[in-house]
């Protein structure tokens, strides 16, 4: 999509909020409460030009313009993701026009299988990096220099000075729980790790899950590569959150369902937005 339909999506947002902002955060599957709880300026989909509509569950589909703790922020309350048919420039759109209204900092989430025992459901995974198994890369088609380069460097897409805010604010806060005798320690299950992107929309098979695992995947899913490309090509720096809700097909019995893994992240919702608004605040501070 052109730089111009950005400019004109990136002008119209900001006639509804002119507020500086200099982080946005995109939430994934059962994690769009922590925007529900936000008093703030909301900007359906619907309403921005080049936007599409989200029709998966779990997505409600709107910005959401809010402060935490004084930090201006937008939130992605839903994202478009290839499996349900948009184009991949459709997928990282929201991200260009983001790059376009100067956004510089990137918080991706997003829901996920696990293939990695140490990190059951219910984990937070810092993703460190990235495996794109997509099948096509979202800067694919001709380059428009106004975005970013050519051929970007993906050496660091996930920044280590962002996973390292979230590792010291994931420990105050398992402190501060002990501290007023909450017997959920933070530190037990935040975790770092590599993210396995796929096209989806089907659950991954037991032998795929054993191949992916034996390229150093930890964590699978359906979304957030895309975008984290996207980001670090407009010069974005860019943080990742996985949030484990279930088990990867063939470790454990039973069928992997869409509502399995809402339900779960609903129940992280608590401690994920406690650590994401600590990392908000230092990260505009």
């Amino acid at each position: 999509m052109s730089y111009e339909l950005a400019v004109e999506a990136a002008d119209f947002i900001k006639s509804k909020y002119a507020g500086d902002v200099s982080t946005a955060i995109v939430l994934g599957s059962g994690l769009g409460t922590f925007a529900d709880v936000l008093d703030g300026v909301r900007v359906p989909f619907s309403d921005i030009p080049g936007f599409a509509k989200t029709t998966i569950e779990g997505h409600a589909g709107q910005l959401v313009f809010a402060e935490i703790d004084d930090s201006p922020v937008v939130v992605q309350q839903g994202r478009f993701h290839f499996y349900e048919g948009h184009e991949m420039e459709q997928v990282i759109f929201p991200v260009h026009v983001f790059g376009v209204m100067g956004i510089k900092n990137l918080i991706l989430t997003n829901a996920a299988g696990s293939l990695n025992t140490d990190m059951p459901p219910g984990s937070l995974v810092v993703i460190t990096d990235h495996l794109n198994c997509i099948g096509v890369n979202p800067l694919r088609g001709k380059n428009d220099e106004r975005f970013g380069p050519r051929f970007p460097d993906l050496t660091e897409v996930y920044d280590r000075e962002f996973h390292q805010i979230v590792n010291e604010e994931a420990t105050a806060i398992a402190q501060e729980r002990s501290d007023n005798g909450k017997d959920q320690n933070l530190t037990e299950f935040l975790h770092s790790g590599v993210y396995c992107a796929l096209s989806g929309p089907t659950y991954e098979t037991p032998a795929e899950i054993r191949m992916y695992r034996s390229l150093g995947a930890d964590v699978v899913g359906m979304s957030t590569v895309p975008e984290a490309i996207a980001a670090r090509y407009q010069g974005m720096k860019v943080l990742g959150i996985s949030c484990v809700t279930n088990y990867a097909a063939g470790m454990t019995a039973g069928a992997i369902e869409h509502e399995h893994v809402i339900e779960t992240g609903l129940k992280t919702a608590e401690v994920f937005g406690e650590l994401i608004r600590r990392v908000v605040k230092r990260l505009c501070s």
